[in-house]
């Protein structure tokens, strides 16, 4: 279960770069920083979760 949680974070985090990529492009910075911003919460949350998982 706990791979399927990772790959699901992995996966947003690719997405909402994606959406920062195409926010930068048309000008909109606000919602370009918001989502590097999230991607970046979501990528710590999948790491954090990865060590604890390895420590079991």
């Amino acid at each position: 279960m706990g791979d399927i949680i990772s790959t699901g974070l992995a996966v947003l985090a690719v997405a909402l770069t994606g959406v920062a990529l195409f926010a930068l492009a048309v000008g909109n910075f606000t919602a370009a920083g918001m989502s590097f911003l999230s991607m970046s919460l979501v990528i710590y949350m999948r790491e954090t979760r990865r060590q604890e998982d390895t420590a079991e």
